[in-house]
């Protein structure tokens, strides 16, 4: 298990998914980067309290979820 997770440069915060790895994230992540360009940094982490500088963390429940939620970045 892992969460994703989506951060506009130079902002606080980010939005959090919690995921399974595998090819369907590795995808998922790959198609979205595409999307929005690479002023947005999207990472795997472990555990969201080992990474503060990713806080405030806002969780989605569904990658749709992840995909819509861009516009609080």
């Amino acid at each position: 298990m892992c969460y994703l997770i989506a951060k506009r440069f130079k902002k606080s915060g980010c939005i959090a998914l919690k995921a399974k790895r595998g090819k369907e994230l590795a995808d998922f992540t790959t198609n979205l980067q595409k999307k929005l360009g690479y002023d947005i940094q999207i990472v795997a982490i472990t555990r969201p309290t080992a990474y503060g500088e990713y806080e405030p963390y806002h969780f989605v429940n569904s990658f749709e979820e992840f995909s819509k939620e861009e516009s609080l970045l």
